[in-house]
């Protein structure tokens, strides 16, 4: 693999509404980022992935922008963005914004232009259709629910969102479209933002035509996941993309890819690939459900196990993956993934140490290295996100009584992860001066920065030290470029692998169970160098090594043994 700037660095998703007020607003903003950058830089972070802040109505939290070449003033302004990129840099910190191309919203110009004239210039700018003998043109479900389609009024005209009904999809197939995207792009690389997370980029490119596929539920439209199965041909997109703009610049670029064959993720990912990397998803996904949230299973330990390995394996030789636990759309890692009897500092360590040391870019989400929770809501006046509301109203279509309902769409909330950051046991958790736009999670007064900044047992010590073990002078290059070779795989609720370096060799080893177990790696002999720990001591005999529950070892050793 040809080695990168950003392959050692680990990043850091902000979503800048909830991470800090400077001004007691009750919103977070770019100043407020600038005030933590010292924050981020003690931690170890290399690269910020800020979440959209340009000019947008909020529909869909700033992913329905209605100008691109603006900041929200929620957030700030463009001189804030400018002092940002500036203090980052002389932290040795990279910017990625959110781009967010599929669609755009629908008080931004070229759509209010669409409207007044669908058959014009702009109208092109987007999917236009009429109905057909009384329907719909298809029967596509929104992300959000509902349809696709969506009246323009005062017309016979009816247009596509895959999301929200206020985030009308842009036309890729229209070039003219394509250049003022790429036009966007390149006035923002020319500003000095390192690249982008890419936003839904898989649905940019539509089936060739507009027809109805099986219905997978009772109101009788089908899941965007089967309709974007139908649609082929994205690579010439992708590929003019990345000459007409990244490419110029040598952006970093991390593709929100889903739905993707195995067969195409070298064109992706790999070397000349559209993207520099792509997260990965298998984990996230694993227990969801087309029939909605209440469907849903949690993974098992074993479940989230296996989904590592498998993108592991199949990421190899291809290209380098981007790691994460949680994001701004998922439910907090350490309410989702670990057993009740986990969910306490130890438990969260755990999980840390067996995402974080897997080949690829780690991705911290804010909050995350502090071990922040899911949040108990007691209604449903208290969510703001609206696909929650929507899986909620499904909930009680279903049959669930609202307390079931709010059980089943309350874990899985996009809410969850955007309660404002913890940053003391001060009032609003020390976000803000005035009051919140999203509730803080109760927990505040016992999880929060300040606490765990002054202890050397925290949560967010041990993330530090993960970061610096990408650093570290005998190990570093074995952590950031060794292959990933799972063992004990049978071993139930273990979680282990080798990370093969050229010089020497780190396990990698966690026991989510409720028991201490006692494993033997096969054809160790030496001791090893223990370098990472989250319990007080680590008891092992060579190849034999006793873990307590929810622990996790990280141990080097030497290619002698």
């Amino acid at each position: 693999m040809e080695k990168k700037w950003w392959h050692k660095k680990t990043a850091y998703q902000i979503y800048p509404k909830s991470f800090y007020d400077s001004n007691g607003d009750g919103i977070g903003d770019l100043r407020g980022i600038v005030e933590k950058l010292d924050y981020l830089k003690e931690l170890g972070i290399g690269i910020l992935w800020l979440s959209p802040v340009y000019a947008s109505p909020c529909a869909d939290q700033g992913y329905d922008i209605k100008d691109y070449y603006d900041i929200d003033p929620r957030f700030g302004t463009m001189e804030d963005m400018d002092l940002l990129l500036a203090e980052a840099k002389k932290r040795d910190m990279a910017v990625l914004m959110d781009l967010v191309v599929n669609h755009c919203s629908d008080e931004h110009q070229w759509f209010k232009k669409a409207c007044q004239d669908p058959d014009g210039e702009y109208g092109k700018f987007f999917y236009f259709q009429e109905k057909r003998d009384k329907k719909l043109p298809c029967n596509w479900r929104s992300y959000f629910g509902g349809p696709v389609w969506e009246p323009v009024e005062g017309t016979d005209k009816y247009y596509l969102h895959v999301f929200h009904k206020k985030q009308p999809d842009l036309n890729w197939e229209n070039p003219k479209l394509r250049q003022e995207i790429y036009k966007m792009i390149n006035w923002w690389l020319k500003k000095g933002v390192a690249g982008f997370r890419i936003d839904a980029i898989i649905n940019i490119k539509k089936p060739d035509t507009f027809k109805d596929y099986p219905a997978d539920r009772e109101d009788g439209l089908c899941d965007m996941g089967q309709v974007l199965a139908h649609a082929h041909g994205i690579g010439e997109f992708l590929g003019e993309m990345k000459r007409e703009t990244f490419e110029i610049w040598d952006a970093l670029t991390i593709g929100e890819v889903f739905h993707v064959e195995e067969a195409q993720l070298r064109e992706f990912v790999g070397e000349g690939g559209y993207f520099s990397s792509m997260f990965d998803f298998r984990e996230t996904l694993e227990g969801k459900s087309v029939l909605g949230w209440y469907d849903c299973q949690i993974p098992t330990p074993d479940a989230y196990k296996r989904c590592c390995f498998e993108s592991q394996r199949i990421m190899e030789d291809v290209g380098y993956l981007s790691n994460i636990i949680e994001n701004h759309d998922e439910p907090r890692g350490v309410s989702h993934y670990l057993p009740s009897y986990g969910q306490n500092e130890r438990g969260k360590k755990l999980l840390a140490a067996m995402y974080f040391m897997l080949k690829g870019l780690p991705f911290i989400y804010q909050g995350q290295e502090l071990g922040m929770e899911n949040k108990v809501f007691s209604s449903i006046e208290e969510i703001d996100d609206i696909s929650t509301k929507e899986e909620y109203r499904r909930c009680l279509e279903v049959g669930y009584d609202k307390d079931q309902a709010l059980k089943a769409a309350g874990h899985y909330s996009r809410d969850n992860a955007r309660t404002p950051f913890q940053w003391s046991d001060e009032p609003n958790g020390g976000f803000t001066k005035g009051e919140p736009w999203l509730g803080i999670n109760d927990n505040y007064r016992r999880i929060n920065a300040r606490e765990q900044m002054g202890r050397d047992d925290s949560v967010w010590a041990f993330y530090r030290q993960l970061i610096a073990l990408r650093e570290h002078a005998t190990y570093g290059d074995t952590v950031v470029y060794g292959r990933t070779e799972p063992v004990l795989e049978e071993e139930r609720n273990i979680m282990a692998y080798f990370r093969r370096g050229e010089g020497q060799d780190i396990l990698v080893i966690g026991n989510f169970d409720e028991e201490p177990k006692m494993v033997t790696i096969a054809g160790i002999k030496e001791q090893g160098q223990v370098l990472l720990n989250n319990c007080g001591s680590v008891d092992m005999d060579g190849g034999r090594i006793r873990l307590e529950s929810c622990q996790a070892v990280v141990i080097g050793y030497g290619k002698k043994y």
